[in-house]
């Protein structure tokens, strides 16, 4: 019992500074990192949230988030909480005109023929992209193959719920 004791009483300091140290970690490129978000428009309309839900895990540095948000997560700690404004040009860029693609009408389903439908197009790798109805005229409809949140200013609500070595995955 006297050596379990002992061997507890060496470790403690260890592990208290380990403790101390994820407490204190700061998002920092190469790390992993777990958040909750909301994401919202400039007006306040709701996109999406995963509060209460699976966390967003990426690795900072990595480009894998958009690169507004990753920039603005720099240096946040866990439980750190954070309003996060981020222009379309470091978001999803602005709109393109030359994503517009004009098709024939027979050629989009007729539920579908309405402006803001989205559609779902397969790329020549078989991947489906979203794709939205601009417009719709007498014999043509004019697609829209931007982002859908291209030319927006994101506001996101973010909580850092942790931060790990990279290394540890």
């Amino acid at each position: 019992m006297l050596r379990l004791f002992l061997i507890f009483a060496l470790l403690l300091p260890a592990l208290n500074a380990w403790g101390q140290e994820q407490k204190e970690q700061s998002v920092a490129e190469g790390f992993v990192v777990s958040f909750e978000y909301t994401l919202s428009d400039e007006k306040g309309t709701l996109i999406e949230s995963n509060k209460g839900k699976e966390p967003l895990t990426y690795t900072q540095g990595k480009g894998q988030i958009i690169p507004g948000l990753e920039k603005n997560l720099t240096g946040m700690k866990v439980n750190q909480v954070k309003k996060v404004r981020v222009k379309p040009e470091d978001a999803y860029g602005s709109v393109d005109p030359k994503k517009f693609r004009e098709v024939p009408r027979e050629k989009i389903p007729a539920e579908a023929q309405k402006a803001g439908s989205v559609l779902v197009a397969k790329t020549p790798q078989g991947e489906g992209v979203p794709v939205r109805v601009r417009e719709v005229k007498e014999k043509t409809v004019i697609l829209d193959l931007n982002h859908p949140l291209a030319g927006k200013t994101l506001m996101f609500d973010i909580k850092i719920l942790k931060i790990e070595s990279a290394r540890l995955k």
